[in-house]
Parts: C-alpha cells; structure tokens; sequence
C-alpha cells in the first residue's frame, strides 16, 4: 500500500534558507502541495538566525491568503521565550483566518534561545507549563484567572476564539525520554526531530506508546510526526551534494547530512521513508532543502499522491 494511503504527509514550506527566498516559491509550494493532496505546511521558529528566516506566524499567514484547504503548523515555537499570552493570541488568529487549519507546535528550546532573548534557563520546563495552561485557558474560556510562578491572568480573555473545537491541537516537540513522556501527558500530538534516524525514532515511539497506555490514552490515534529534511534526485549522489551543503550552512555541521536524513533517488528516498512508517510514524513532515517547487512533486510522486 501507498505511504499516502496509510498515514497523511505533510510539507514544509520554504521559510529558512541560505539564500533570500521569493515569495512566488513559497507561494508556488503552498499552491503545489495543496493541489497536489499534502495535507499539511510546515515551518520552524529562528528568530535571530545566521540565515535567511521568516517569522512563523506572519509566513503561515500569508499561506492560508493563498490557500484553502491544507492545514498550517509551525514546529515549533519555544514557548518559555515568549509571553504565551501573546502565542495564544498570534495562533488562535491564525486559526480565525485560516477557517480553522492550525496545529501548534510547541517545546522548551535550547540553550542559545534563552540567551538570545536574556530568558533564565533555570525552572524552563515550569515556564513552559505555565505557559500552556494560559495558552489553553485563553482559548477555551471567556474570562481567565490565573495565578502561577512566571504569569499571572486577573479576569483576562480574548473575544476571538480559534475555530477549531475545543482548540487548535497542540503538538509538542522534543527527543530526550523525558519530553517524549511530557507530550504523551500534556500534548494532541509527538513531533521528532529530523536528527533521529529510523532506529532511534522506534526506540523514541516505545517510550511514547507506553506513557501512552500508562495515561489510559490511545497510541493508536495519537498522533505521531517525524520530520524528514531531505533530497530527492535522479542520481543519489546529488542528493547527498545538495544536502551536505544545506547543512553544512544552515545547521553548520561539517560533516552534512547526518544518518537521520533522506537522500537519493526516488526509489531509495521511498525505502527510508517506509521505514520510519514501519517504526511508528503516522505523520511524516518532509522537508526538502532546495529546488523547492521541483521537489514538492518529486516527493509527491514518492507517496504516490501523483
């Protein structure tokens, strides 16, 4: 059976590149993917980076103006580096305009986000609770009060709500065992990091599906998402070229592509792929470097949505 007719695929949109990107390509993905049955956009939060970077939630904005149907999630914003009164509101309009087509992603970051905006690293992952409360709590009710360590909420509320019911889902992000349990107990969903190869990944939905059935929560529905940076080409050899490179300025990793990541032809790009499928992924965000447009239906005819 076809990848695209045992679990929904999503692709990322063009937003963080070493070179400047026009927006007749990120229009251009958007449009491709949509028409073409992907069922999600995608994009990631780097606010002060080495490289060209669109802020999330205004790129994911102008995707829904250009589109109709295809769902739009970011993965993700570091939540403790924000006011999440503010991420509650940015998204829940996102929601509000797209006709209800968002997912948030959501995770604690690194080290160099917190120095980055002078945020205290110690109590991070409170900071984070913290903040998924009010986010939820300002989506969900009209008048909030809430009183923790880092936020406090005196009868605040927003009249515009999300349009989806009871809220947009929040999917969270991260790879230590530990934040694998925290998105099986706080999460709508579990977003993998592109780093993680087949092996480490299953290991990652062992951890996952337990926490699961400990919570009493169904891993079968759960939603489980591995993102996928990769190349597609005629020559296998080109791919890894075109990859190398990307991480090598993007990532700046020396070494390039790592073993978590695709390459190949179509032929060997579709093997990789099942295997992450066969180790528990039912959600695939895939995440071609370059050649955007050429890529979005090259990766299509590879989950046979063409």
């Amino acid at each position: 059976m076809a990848i695209k007719d045992r679990i929904p695929v999503g692709m990322s949109l063009p937003h963080r590149c070493p070179e400047p990107l026009d927006m007749a390509t990120v229009r251009g993905v958007a449009q491709r993917a949509e028409a073409l049955g992907f069922n999600d956009l995608w994009v990631t939060e780097n606010t002060l980076d080495h490289v060209f970077s669109f802020d999330p939630g205004m790129i994911l904005t102008y995707a829904a103006a250009v589109t109709t149907r295809i769902r739009l999630g970011v993965a993700v914003v570091v939540l403790p580096i924000h006011n999440p009164s503010h991420v509650a509101s940015q998204f829940a309009s996102l929601d509000y305009i797209s006709n209800g087509r968002t997912i948030l992603g959501l995770g604690i970051g690194r080290e160099h986000h917190y120095a980055e905006f002078q945020i205290p690293m110690e109590r991070r992952l409170r900071r984070f609770r913290e903040g998924l409360d009010i986010v939820r709590a300002l989506w969900t009710q009209a008048k909030v009060d809430y009183t923790g360590d880092f936020y406090r909420l005196d009868n605040a509320g927003m009249v515009m709500k999300p349009v989806q019911k009871p809220h947009p889902p929040i999917w969270l992000g991260g790879d230590h065992p530990d934040a694998v349990r925290r998105a099986a107990k706080l999460g709508d969903g579990w977003i993998a990091a592109g780093a993680l190869n087949s092996i480490e990944f299953a290991q990652s939905v062992g951890i996952l599906r337990a926490e699961l059935e400990k919570r009493g929560r169904d891993p079968t529905i759960f939603p489980v998402s591995k993102r996928v940076f990769l190349s597609v080409a005629e020559r296998a050899e080109d791919a890894k070229a075109e990859l190398d490179r990307w991480f090598q300025m993007v990532y700046r990793r020396p070494g390039g592509a790592g073993a978590g990541d695709v390459y190949g032809t179509p032929g060997q790009v579709r093997e990789q792929l099942e295997a992450l499928v066969a180790a528990g992924a039912n959600h695939l965000l895939v995440n071609p470097v370059g050649r955007h447009i050429e890529q979005v239906d090259a990766l299509a005819e590879v989950v046979s949505l063409k």
